[in-house]
């Protein structure tokens, strides 16, 4: 008998056996198998600091947000806008954001948060380095980026901007991010 005809195993099967692995690891002891611990950002503000003013001074990406930014592109849009005019790549690529914004339009992770990562992306593409060395550096960027987001504010749209709120915390974050990415994808 082969070793694929010993690894067989019905759809039914894998689920039961799959389900069954996760209740013993809670039976035994052995905790969830992904990290659960809350975590809990700053208060979310609407205007920048003075240290925040003068970070997003040296930004080319921050300063230029505010030419998209609620002016027909939604947050995704004008991250990415923004990230592609900076490494100089066609504009009309902006699209790839088109359905980030407004957190996936469900009010679920933040379109600066996959924004931002999109254009890591990008710039790991650009990279002058075999694509394992490239994929490696891009990693570490976007781990860099979501624990920076994490510092700052919540993943979802729907803790960032609840009922009866301004978009200028969004715009404040936007801002914020644009220097992020671009520390991070630095040419």
């Amino acid at each position: 008998m082969s070793l694929s005809e010993n690894l067989r195993l019905s759809r039914r099967g894998f689920v039961a056996s799959a389900s069954s692995l996760l209740v013993g690891s809670r039976l035994f002891g052995l905790g969830p198998l992904v990290d659960q611990t809350p975590r809990t950002a700053p208060e979310l503000r609407e205007e920048l600091t003075q240290k925040e003013l003068e970070w997003i001074q040296g930004s080319s990406m921050a300063k230029d947000l505010n030419n998209f930014f609620g002016k027909g592109l939604s947050c995704a849009e004008s991250l990415f806008m923004v990230a592609l005019r900076y490494m100089k790549k066609p504009e009309d690529m902006v699209w790839v954001a088109s359905g980030f914004g407004g957190g996936m339009y469900h009010r679920n992770l933040c379109g600066f948060l996959t924004a931002g990562i999109m254009a890591i992306g990008v710039r790991t593409g650009m990279l002058d380095a075999p694509r394992k060395e490239a994929k490696e550096q891009g990693k570490e960027w976007v781990k860099s980026y979501w624990t920076w987001w994490v510092s700052q504010a919540p993943l979802h749209c729907s803790e960032i901007r609840r009922e009866g709120t301004t978009s200028q915390t969004c715009r404040r974050l936007g801002q914020l991010a644009a220097v992020k990415a671009q520390e991070l994808i630095v040419l």
